[in-house]
């Protein structure tokens, strides 16, 4: 519409009927398509991306479906404005036909006449503002009591603006309905200058974006509680990630345990991340010179991802250490560590193998919690040592947990691994891609060269959890 209008505005002409439906089946075809496609969408509502997703699929249906409806309004024209009652005795009026719920809760008009301080509404500003389509128009100055308080001055300097320096209205009040309810509604207006430029009237459309702005506001809240949770995420995989390298030996090549004499052990091991996930595990790897001598050798898994575990197994290493230290042998150990997540506040499974080996002997006392095997190489062929019995940690009171014995030699090598390298619903065929690497690790020169060809020949391989493998060679 013209910035400027005279009072004798000449009657718009109407849009041609076929070009608007063209548009109104263009708009419906292009609705339904997009329902067909939030219809099929994922629907999980712990997912935050999958909520944001569709806030957006139900903001897209909002604005289609109030183009829909504008369309429509285009077409058939607004509706009159409520015929006024009829005197006693005379008869009334039929009511005009039905129309659209949707439309006349929309979009109205309405036109204040500055000369005559006359008020003309359509029938839909009755419905949006909440008022009796009985009761006369309000005026300008009227207008604002329908306004919550706090809108009230951003309407005022709109029709101000409006009125005195002809500015065009494009802006939005929040109004309270006689049932308590509040409403948002949108207002476009322009002054209608007379002839000699003054200010006559002003017209207006206004129009209910009730539902449009809830929906804006359920996809940004979405959308920020989205990205807070990114934000949290992003923070405990940093801080799990720092957790766990503060914990576990950082080794980045063969390492000998430095004051081993004979028969001292030539240490590698790896930390493989899960493939399918960015979240750090419970998996772990330990290797300690004791007094005397004596290495411990460990790996375990606390189920789960996250700080909390990354922080679990971080008590549950120095557990380990420090009673080790003080000479407990391996059953203890599992015992010890059972009744340590029995006794935590927040209930955790975990599984390990705790390995104490005696150089002076060669001899190995080892012990598992519901963990695989180590496996045991020796010219050129390996084996999966018999477990002694244990059940997972976390998982009974007062487990009693068994120890078996095994005495290496000279090039021995002993390969400790979670299950995420190599999953148990594998079963035998999944080890057995382990130990059909038995001929390479003989010709392996060090313990290091053995873990590489194992992180070669699993670490491209789809894994849903975290993996530790450490690799003890028994040198002369």
């Amino acid at each position: 519409m013209p910035s400027h209008l005279s009072a004798d505005r000449p009657a718009a002409q109407p849009p041609r009927r076929g070009t608007v439906d063209a548009l109104i089946s263009q708009t419906r075809r292009l609705r339904g398509d997009v329902d067909a496609v939030r219809r099929d969408a994922p629907a999980d509502p712990a997912d935050p991306e999958i909520r944001w997703q569709r806030a957006l699929y139900d903001l897209a249906l909002h604005q289609l479906s109030d183009l829909d409806d504008h369309l429509a309004q285009l077409r058939d024209g607004p509706e009159p404005p409520p015929a006024p009652s009829a005197p006693a005795g005379l008869p009334v009026a039929p009511p005009p036909a039905p129309r659209r719920a949707s439309l006349l809760s929309r979009v109205g008009s309405a036109e204040w006449n500055l000369l005559t301080d006359e008020a003309s509404w359509s029938g839909e500003l009755y419905q949006i503002l909440g008022r009796d389509p009985a009761a006369p128009p309000l005026t300008l100055d009227e207008l604002p009591s329908l306004v919550l308080d706090e809108d009230r001055p951003r309407l005022t300097a709109m029709v101000t603006d409006c009125l005195i320096d002809a500015k065009r209205i494009d802006g939005e009040f929040r109004i309270l309905l006689p049932d308590g309810g509040v409403r948002t509604v949108h207002i476009m207006g322009e002054p209608v200058l007379d002839d000699d430029g003054g200010t006559a009237s002003m017209w207006a459309v206004l129009r209910d974006v009730s539902e449009l702005r809830r929906s804006q506001r359920a996809e940004s809240e979405t959308r920020d509680s989205l990205h807070r949770q990114r934000h949290v995420a992003q923070t405990e995989h940093r801080l799990a990630v720092e957790l766990q390298e503060a914990v576990l030996p950082p080794w980045r090549g063969s390492l000998r345990l430095p004051r081993q004499g004979p028969a001292r052990l030539d240490l590698a091991a790896h930390y493989l991340p899960c493939s399918t996930s960015a979240l750090i595990g419970g998996d772990w790897y330990d290797a300690l010179e004791l007094p005397g001598g004596e290495s411990l050798l460990s790996v375990g898994d606390l189920t789960g991802h996250g700080v909390t575990v990354t922080s679990g197994m971080a008590m549950l290493i120095g557990a380990l250490r420090g009673m080790a230290m003080a000479g407990t042998e391996p059953a203890r150990l599992m015992a010890c560590l059972n009744q340590l997540l029995d006794a935590t506040v927040q209930p955790a499974l975990g599984s390990a193998v705790c390995c104490r080996y005696r150089p002076a002997t060669r001899t190995l006392v080892w012990a598992q919690a519901g963990h695989p095997a180590p496996l045991l190489f020796r010219d050129g062929t390996g084996r999966a040592l018999t477990p002694p019995d244990g059940v997972l940690l976390g998982a009974t009171s007062g487990a009693v947990y068994g120890q078996a014995e095994v005495t290496l030699e000279q090039g021995d090598l002993l390969l400790l691994h979670t299950d995420g390298l190599v999953p148990r619903r594998g079963g035998e065929a999944a080890v057995q891609r382990l130990l059909d690497l038995a001929p390479r690790f003989g010709e392996a020169r060090t313990a290091q060269e053995c873990v590489r060809t194992v992180v070669e020949t699993f670490g491209e391989t789809e894994r849903a959890d975290d993996a530790c493998v450490l690799v003890a060679r028994v040198s002369s």
